[in-house]
C-alpha cells in the first residue's frame, strides 16, 4: 500500500477533503456535475518552521500554525469551487495574483485560529470570576474555568453540527479518518473497506483542541489565580506553552493506542470526535478516497522526481 512510517493527515472542506502528505497537499471537491476537481498546495520549505517542528513542547504551536495556513488555502478553493457550475470558471480578472492570495490566506488562517484561542481562553476566565463566589479557592476556580471552557466547546459544536453545511462537512471529517485507518490497515482503499472502519482516529484535531482544556487546567494550578488582571496575563502568556504540551499529549496518545491500559488516555479526545465527525455517505467516502489517492500518486510523482535528479 506504500511507506507505512509515512504518516498522513488530513482536513475536512466544503464538499470535499485535503489529504497532506509528505511533499504536498492535495483536496479533492465535488462539483455540481458530480465530477471532482483536484486542487493541490506543494509543501513548502520554511528553515525558521523546520527548525521549530523538531523542537519538543515547540513543535506543536509550529505545526498548528502551519496547518492553519495551509488549511486555508484549501478551505478558500473548496468555497468557491464546489457551488460553481460545470464549465464555469473564475474570469482571470477575478483571480488574484497566487503569491498575494496565499500569503493573505496564510495571515487569514494564523489571525483567525489565534483570536478564537483567545476567546476561548479569555470568556471562561471572566464567566469563572463570575461564579467564584461558589467556590473560593485557587483550585476550586481553575475547575471552574475548566468546567466553562469544556461546556463551551461541547455547545459550539453541538449547535454549530444543527447546520446541514456543517454537519456535511462533518461527515467528509468522518470520510478522511476512515480512509487513513483503511490505509495504516494495510487494506486496498475501496468503498466496502472503508466503510467498516472507524470514524475516530487518535490523531484527530478534535482530540487536540479537548487536550488543551484538560492539559490548561493542570497547568494553570501552577500560577496564581488572583487578581483578575494577572490571571488574563497570565492565560494569555501560556497559550503556546498549552498548545505544546497538549501536543505531546496528543502525539504520546497515538503512540500508546494499541498497549491494552494505555489506549484509555485518548479516550476522552475520541469521545469528543463522537461529535465533531459524522457517518459518512458512500458518495463522501468515494471522495474521500480520490483525494488520498491522488495524493500518494503526487508524492511518488515527486518522490521519482527527486531520484532522477540524483541519478
Amino acid at each position: 500500500m506504500g511507506n507505512k512510517q509515512q504518516v498522513y493527515g488530513g482536513q475536512a472542506v466544503l464538499e470535499g477533503v485535503m489529504f497532506a502528505g509528505k511533499h504536498t497537499c492535495v483536496t479533492a471537491v465535488r462539483r455540481n456535475d458530480g465530477s471532482l476537481e483536484f486542487f493541490e498546495v506543494k509543501k513548502q520549505s520554511n528553515r525558521v518552521l523546520a527548525f521549530l517542528k523538531k523542537i519538543p513542547f515547540v513543535r506543536g504551536a509550529a505545526a498548528i500554525v502551519e496547518a492553519s495556513a495551509n488549511g486555508t488555502k484549501h478551505l478558500n478553493f473548496s468555497a468557491e469551487r464546489y457551488g460553481v457550475d460545470p464549465g464555469e470558471e473564475l474570469k482571470e480578472e477575478e483571480k488574484p495574483s497566487k503569491g498575494t492570495f496565499y500569503i493573505s490566506l496564510a495571515i487569514i488562517g494564523v489571525l483567525s485560529f489565534l483570536f478564537g484561542k483567545f476567546i476561548f481562553t479569555l470568556v471562561p476566565v471572566f464567566l469563572a470570576h463570575l461564579f467564584r463566589f461558589a467556590v473560593d479557592s485557587h483550585l476550586g476556580t481553575n475547575l471552574l474555568e475548566g468546567f466553562f471552557k469544556l461546556i463551551f466547546l461541547l455547545s459550539y459544536i453541538y449547535f454549530v453540527s444543527l447546520t446541514p453545511s456543517i454537519r456535511q462537512v462533518f461527515q467528509y471529517h468522518g470520510a478522511e479518518h476512515k480512509v487513513i485507518s483503511t490505509y495504516e490497515a494495510n487494506e486496498e482503499l475501496t468503498v466496502d473497506n472503508v466503510r467498516k472502519q472507524t470514524r475516530l482516529h487518535y490523531r484527530c484535531g478534535s482530540s487536540f483542541i479537548l487536550f488543551t482544556v484538560i492539559v490548561g487546567m493542570f497547568i494553570y494550578l501552577l500560577v496564581p489565580s488572583d487578581p483578575l488582571w494577572q490571571r488574563v496575563v497570565y492565560r494569555l502568556a501560556l497559550i503556546p506553552v498549552v498548545l505544546g504540551v497538549s501536543f505531546e499529549v496528543l502525539q504520546l496518545t497515538n503512540k500508546v493506542r494499541d498497549l491494552p491500559v494505555l489506549k484509555f488516555l485518548g479516550y476522552p479526545g475520541l469521545w469528543l470526535q463522537l461529535l465533531t465527525t459524522k457517518e459518512p455517505e458512500d458518495r463522501q467516502i468515494e471522495v474521500a478516497i480520490a483525494s488520498f489517492q491522488e495524493l500518494l500518486k503526487r508524492d511518488a510523482d515527486y518522490e521519482k522526481g527527486m531520484e532522477s535528479q540524483i541519478v
